[in-house]
Parts: C-alpha cells; sequence; structure tokens
C-alpha cells in the first residue's frame, strides 16, 4: 500500500491561498512470518514401568553362528525383596518367570539367537523382561541393543578421536618425533617432519586414548632426548644395558635398576639436579 503525505508550500506575499502538493509515499510491507512445525518425538508407551517396543538382542562376543541357543530352564535369579534365590523359567503360556508362581499346565519356551541376533516383539513383554531384567546371562553372554546409549558412546568415541587429532595438528616436531619413536622406534630418525606429522595423525585418529596418554605422559619427551643423544653418539648405553656414560670420555653418568627400562630410568633420572645439568649439556650438543 502507499501511504498519502501532504506537503504545504507558502505563496507569495499578498496571495490569499496554499497550494497543497500530495506526495505518494511507497512503504513496503514485511512478509510473513512462517512458523516451523516443530518437531514432535515419538510418544512413548510405558505400562508398569516397562516402556513397550521391539527389542534385539546380540550375542555380546559379536558372533554370529547360524543358530545359537540360550539356557531357558533351571536356572535362578536372586529377589532381593524375598531375599533368597528363586527358579526362573521361560514360558509361553505363563504371566511370571518364577516357578513357585505358576499355575496349571506349563509350556515351556526357548531362547534361539539366529546369526547372533535375537528379535522379539513389543508384544511379548514376558520374554523381553525375561531376557533384560532376570537372565542371569545378560550383559554377559548378550546384551539388549539400545540405540540411544550407543549414540551416546559412539559420540563419546568421536569426540575423543577429534580431541587427540586436534592435540596431534598442534603438537611440536619434537613431540611428535617423541610420541612416534614409542610407535616406531629408531625408524622415526630417517623421516622428515611432514612424514612425522601425518603418521602421527592417523595414530591419533586409530588410537586416540593411547595417544593421549602419550601426550600426558610428563617422560616421553626426556625418553626421546635420551634415545636421539644415544643415536647420535652424545651417550652411551653399555651392552648389557645398565649404565649410561658419556660416549666422549667414557664418564659413567648413571646406573639403570635391573627391573628398570633403561631410557625410562634415564627420562627419571633428568629430572634430578645433576641430571638437570646433564640434559642441559645434552641439548646443546644436539642443536
Amino acid at each position: 500500500m502507499a501511504k498519502k503525505q501532504a506537503k504545504a508550500y507558502a505563496g507569495d506575499p499578498g496571495d490569499e491561498h496554499v497550494e497543497t502538493v500530495v506526495v505518494e509515499t511507497p512503504v513496503t510491507e514485511a512478509p510473513p512470518v512462517v512458523e516451523q512445525p516443530k518437531r514432535k518425538e515419538p510418544k512413548k508407551e510405558i505400562i508398569n514401568d516397562w516402556e513397550v517396543k521391539d527389542r534385539i538382542y546380540l550375542l555380546s562376543d559379536g558372533s554370529s553362528p547360524l543358530t545359537f541357543g540360550v539356557k531357558a530352564n533351571k536356572i535362578y535369579y536372586f529377589d532381593k525383596e524375598k531375599g533368597y534365590e528363586r527358579e526362573i523359567m521361560l514360558t509361553e503360556n505363563q504371566n511370571t518367570p518364577f516357578v513357585d508362581e505358576m499355575k496349571g499346565q506349563i509350556r515351556p519356551g526357548r531362547i534361539l539367537f539366529r546369526n547372533g541376533t535375537l528379535a522379539i516383539p513389543k508384544a511379548k513383554v514376558n520374554f523381553q523382561k525375561f531376557m533384560s531384567i532376570y537372565h542371569p546371562r545378560v550383559n554377559k553372554l548378550y546384551h539388549e541393543v539400545k540405540p540411544a546409549l550407543r549414540a551416546a558412546n559412539h559420540l563419546d568415541n568421536l569426540n575423543i578421536e577429534l580431541d587427540a587429532m586436534i592435540q596431534a595438528r598442534e603438537l611440536s616436531i619434537d613431540m611428535v618425533e617423541a610420541i612416534m619413536r614409542v610407535q616406531n622406534g629408531s625408524a622415526v630418525a630417517n623421516m622428515t617432519s611432514k612424514e612425522l606429522k601425518r603418521d602421527v595423525l592417523v595414530f591419533a585418529k586409530n588410537n586416540p586414548v593411547l595417544f593421549l596418554d602419550l601426550c600426558s605422559d610428563d617422560n616421553i619427551h626426556l625418553r626421546n632426548i635420551g634415545i636421539k643423544a644415544t643415536e647420535m653418539g652424545i651417550l652411551k648405553l653399555s651392552n648389557d644395558q645398565r649404565t649410561f656414560s658419556w660416549a666422549s670420555n667414557n664418564r659413567k653418568l648413571m646406573n639403570v635398576a635391573f627391573d628398570e627400562h633403561p631410557y625410562s630410568a634415564l627420562a627419571a633420572w633428568f629430572k634430578t639436579d645433576e641430571g638437570m645439568d646433564v640434559l642441559n649439556q645434552i641439548e646443546k650438543r644436539m642443536k
């Protein structure tokens, strides 16, 4: 729509009228706001604190045999309310898993995994409860698939992997070399910096927990200095790997305890007052 605006002009002295000019000013109307429909969460059907839904069970060892039977009778469940074990049994015509509560004729049921999987429809609530609550092998021999928990675990793993790769990208080349020396040993001495950075990113992606543990290890950098110093001929490790000496004059620096790794012991020694002086000398010679 257009809005009319009136503007008055004063005439010459002596004029008997005022001229009025009407100006059309266009007005832009705001587009209508369209509300996005809210996502509706699926409604859960709950009966006696039990969510009624289809459930899937998998063998915990990840195997998928053609058929795999699980014991369904002559097993026991500890009843906390009564304070003793009660015999339980899977049946097709009883409303309780407890043998001492069953009435009339009993039709035994079977627990049979096919290709490592057992799917129980939501209509068979008693069967589901038997598998999820009462059976003593639940979460040992088999487990119930819980998508929300699986998603949460997957998210945690992705976050750990992301944290590891970000930290790997920001490491100094000396720390990268120290970490990759744990994985590849002395082979890192012949690798370029780009090869080391590539390999540490791959290592962080494939083994994020181990990588983060190594990053938080205070001794790993000191271990690497000791190894490099030995490779460069600054230090010398005896053939029995029990003594470190200066390579130039064979002056003994430290002894390694019998049950210790030599470079782990050297890294710990570098933190002592005497070891810090030696470490400073080594770092100057390595530059």
